[in-house]
């Protein structure tokens, strides 16, 4: 009688290789976004003299910590006209970045889902309109508004912010292939209408997109510069971005303060930063898991 021997693998001792390249790439490319921030902070917390004479190194802090007076400044200046720029682009931004991923949602939703005549003529024209630069729009978008008597008023921003076609794009492509169709069918067999389907089925399985959709809509909104340049002509109508590039042409033609005016263009640019980044704190949990919650459901 002879007796098997059974032969196994001896497990890898050796840990697996790191590839250092990769690491110090990923930690370069770390270091390139974030040095612009680390800068924006470093440089609001300088005076204007500490601002402009290097003297603790541009990437470092001054021997006195003025952020707090800073933020006092800005909030004051011109009897807070900062906060109320603020306050517009929150507007322009939450209403035109809503009122964009609802839209988005309903036309992708409906090109993945329905088939219609004129169906991909429509979304080829959409992909061309994808496109086109947003700053070649700004001056038909101004000879319509003024047309219409909307120019200096937040229409003639929230209105074309209203439209997203790379939106509706992604909403498209994303819905054709997270929303299965037997599952919509299987809905509709269980008596549920185009509308019910559309809420407690569709919209769970597309939470992802529809936050991306929405995080895009509003970064879009929040930073546009040149429509509201052309379409507006009241200060208090500004959002930040065009009341912070007044205030750089200002400065810069040494009749408002100088290099006071660049201490709070600088401090105004670091608080404008900070709702998109609660924005996409507080959205980031919505991208992860909700794939299958109405298949569940």
């Amino acid at each position: 009688m002879t007796a098997a021997t059974i032969t196994r693998a001896r497990p890898r001792t050796g840990r697996p290789k790191r590839n250092i390249t990769a690491h110090i790439f990923l930690v370069a490319l770390v270091l390139y976004f974030l040095m612009p921030l680390w800068w924006l902070f470093v440089a609001s917390t300088k005076d204007a003299q500490g601002l402009f004479s290097g003297a603790g190194g541009a990437l470092w802090f001054d021997k006195n910590f003025n952020l707090v007076q800073n933020i006092q400044e800005l909030f004051t200046y011109k009897g807070g006209l900062y906060l109320r720029w603020l306050g517009n682009s929150a507007l322009y931004a939450v209403v035109g970045g809503v009122g964009a991923t609802v839209l988005a949602v309903l036309a992708g939703y409906g090109f993945a889902k329905f088939r219609f005549k004129g169906r991909d003529f429509s979304f080829a024209i959409l992909l061309g309109s994808v496109m086109v630069p947003l700053t070649a729009l700004v001056i038909p978008t101004f000879m319509l508004m003024s047309q219409m008597h909307l120019t200096n008023t937040i229409w003639a921003v929230i209105l074309p912010s209203l439209l997203s076609p790379f939106g509706v794009y992604l909403m498209r492509v994303y819905a054709a292939d997270a929303v299965p169709d037997e599952l919509l069918d299987a809905a509709r067999v269980d008596g549920s209408g185009e509308f019910r389907t559309f809420f407690r089925v569709a919209v769970p399985l597309m939470r992802p997109a529809i936050v991306t959709v929405l995080l895009l809509s509003v970064v879009g909104t929040w930073n546009n510069y040149f429509l509201p340049l052309a379409v507006l002509s009241d200060q208090n109508l500004y959002p930040i971005t065009v009341g912070l590039g007044g205030w750089q042409a200002l400065a810069a033609s040494n009749n408002g303060g100088g290099a006071s005016l660049y201490t709070l263009i600088v401090v105004g640019s670091l608080i404008s930063i900070i709702p998109l980044i609660i924005a996409f704190l507080s959205l980031q949990k919505y991208w992860q898991g909700g794939l299958s919650l109405g298949a569940l459901k």
